[in-house]
């Protein structure tokens, strides 16, 4: 698998019962601080730039910090974050009530980011916070999201008369929640103004369902929203077409939040059953007196959650995910025995680590089958069988090795391109003698092939040297062919190999009509209003079948100098369903996108590909 940035992690927890009550059972007022701790970690793998914390305190009186956020940039963010964290503690006098220490609270929520933006820095590290002296307007926010029509909404939020300090989704969500969470609290403050207690009769009657509503009327993209008021209401929100995913699980005492599922199972020692997932286009409430609710925000529509978090971006320790990607392994069978010309007694089975580990499990169990169910048919078809006969037949096994070893991570401070081209070949270390040289092919099943790049300047160069009769590359999942919009940093159509491949395969073929006129049609529909959007760029693949298309690939990835043969072979976009049945997202491998954004920006991918406008 191709390293590339993804998926943000979240975090959140709320503690139910009183400071008190956690320090008597548990022996400390960190227990929710431990918890969130712990959550950030197992997510880790979502978010390797940045992270941040953020924890409310609502029991403290005025004049005493109640909101604190912590954040850090790098790989290890979490452990500076939590490190600046305990420190801020231990500076307090032990005179101090526990409440008044830094990061003693209700709530915590958590943070992991990868930029699919490109933009870098502290000032885009979650939470974002929205301070206001009064508890009710003061609004912390962090999520997993990229909105698609930030143009459109940042309009929306200047037309109003706000000045943003930064082109951020995530400051348009912020500015927008919290405007729609202004007005709510205006309207009370006119009902209530001349009652007593009016700050608490505020707080008690906020309804966060209908800021929720009115904020995200004309969002477009893949998103899980979550978020806290100064008076700890708390929501996770998810998008209506349920792009992105979030789970929650609840007892008497705590309210748990994550990205992933096995996450809370590890944190919380709970089962899987007890863990729900939050529905598309519904918002989990918390409010400060401790009710919690579902409710549902947006009509839900062409509801496709992402397959690549099935496939690669989750924990496989998942139990669902687990079983999907040993079939999404399993199903690979036929067109493998195709590819090695059925010559599975001179056939070595390997993967590509680490995350194609699970993949290779559910292919080495359908050749497990299938070569039992052979061996059954021979001995049918032996007559007068000997001892010998059976010993040889049952002798045949399916042969697997761990041929490929991760090494190395290329330092990212040798820029030049020569240089790291030459060190990308070691990335991969191989297992000499794992192979009968020039007799054995060599099946090797990755997750997924999105740009080659890794293959044609690593893999496939240090297995060669293994000199196999064939190289078989197997990839888990269908061709990526399109972008994704919805949080992951594949934008640029020319960095996927196979829309090189078609776009090569047009040329010398003399197709280029095809070409110019898809980017005619695209570039009409960028200037039109018309949301009615035709993924045009489905053209540049009409005129090949799959097979054209990975023979193709194949030629283009397979490096200069290597005389071994080198063959691809695909899942199928109907495998990927078969396998992930409830995970229909597959706008990477078929250009059907669920939202008007996400067509517009693969229309607007393929325009900057041929003006070459990076």
């Amino acid at each position: 698998m191709e390293y590339f940035k993804h998926e943000c992690g979240i975090a959140l927890i709320r503690l139910l019962k009183p400071i008190e009550y956690y320090i008597e059972k548990y022996g400390t007022w960190k227990y929710g601080l431990d918890k969130l701790y712990l959550l950030l970690e197992k997510q880790h793998n979502r978010g390797q730039e940045g992270a941040g914390i953020g924890c409310i305190n609502v029991s403290v009186k005025p004049g005493v910090e109640y909101i604190f956020r912590e954040r850090a940039t790098g790989s290890n963010a979490i452990k500076k974050i939590f490190y600046n964290v305990y420190k801020s503690i231990d500076k307090i006098s032990t005179n101090s009530f526990y409440n008044e220490v830094p990061f003693c609270g209700e709530l915590y929520i958590g943070h992991l980011r990868y930029s699919t933006t490109g933009r870098y820095g502290i000032s885009y590290i979650h939470p974002f916070l929205r301070r206001n002296n009064l508890r009710s307007r003061s609004l912390m926010l962090c999520g997993n999201f990229n909105l698609t029509n930030m143009d459109e909404l940042f309009e929306d939020l200047v037309s109003t008369g706000q000045h943003p300090r930064f082109y951020s989704d995530t400051l348009i969500m912020l500015e927008m929640i919290g405007s729609h969470l202004d007005y709510e609290v205006q309207v009370l403050y006119e009902y209530f103004k001349f009652e007593k207690d009016i700050n608490k009769k505020i707080a008690d009657n906020i309804n966060l369902g209908n800021v929720l509503r009115n904020s995200v009327k004309k969002w477009d993209g893949g998103y899980i929203v979550c978020g806290a008021t100064g008076n700890v209401d708390a929501f996770l929100l998810r998008d209506p077409h349920g792009i992105r995913s979030a789970f929650y699980y609840k007892n008497e005492e705590i309210v748990v939040v994550a990205s992933e599922r096995p996450v809370i199972q590890t944190v919380m020692n709970v089962k899987a059953e007890n863990i729900k997932e939050i529905l598309p286009g519904q918002a989990l409430i918390i409010r400060r007196d401790c009710k919690i609710y579902l409710e549902q925000i947006q009509r839900t529509s062409n509801i496709l959650p992402c397959s690549f978090e099935r496939i690669y971006f989750s924990r496989g320790s998942d139990k669902d995910i687990y079983q999907e990607r040993k079939t999404l392994g399993k199903l690979l069978l036929t067109p493998i025995l195709k590819a090695i010309d059925n010559d599975l007694e001179n056939t070595v089975f390997s993967f590509i680590p680490n995350t194609a580990e699970i993949a290779f499990y559910g292919m080495m169990e359908s050749f497990d089958t299938y070569l039992n169910k052979k061996k059954k048919q021979l001995i049918k078809n032996t007559n007068n069988i000997t001892d010998e006969d059976l010993d040889k037949i049952l002798s045949l096994k399916v042969r697997q090795e761990k041929v490929a070893i991760k090494d190395i991570k290329l330092r990212t401070f040798i820029t030049e391109g020569n240089s790291r081209d030459s060190l990308a070949a070691h990335i991969y270390d191989i297992t000499y003698g794992s192979i009968r040289p020039k007799q054995d092919n060599l099946v090797i099943i990755d997750d997924s092939i999105v740009r080659g790049t890794t293959l044609k300047q690593s893999i496939i160069k240090i297995l060669d040297r293994l000199e196999p009769k064939k190289i078989v590359i197997v990839s888990s999942s269908p061709q990526v062919r399109y972008p994704d919009c919805y949080g992951i940093d594949m934008s640029q159509m020319d960095e996927f190999v196979a829309f090189r491949a078609a776009i090569s395969l047009l040329r010398e073929r003399g197709m280029q009509n095809i070409i110019d006129e898809t980017y005619r049609k695209c570039k009409e529909q960028l200037s039109t209003s018309d949301k009615q959007v035709v993924n045009y760029v489905k053209n540049i693949y009409y005129p090949f079948n799959y097979e054209d298309l990975t023979s193709k690939i194949a030629k283009i990835l397979k490096p200069k100098n290597i005389n071994t043969d080198v063959i691809i072979v695909y899942q199928t976009l109907d495998g990927l369903h078969q396998a992930c049945p409830n995970h229909k997202g597959d706008w990477y491998f078929s250009g059907d996108y669920p939202t008007y954004g996400g067509s517009m920006f693969v229309i607007r991918s393929f325009v900057n590909y041929y003006e070459r406008n990076k």
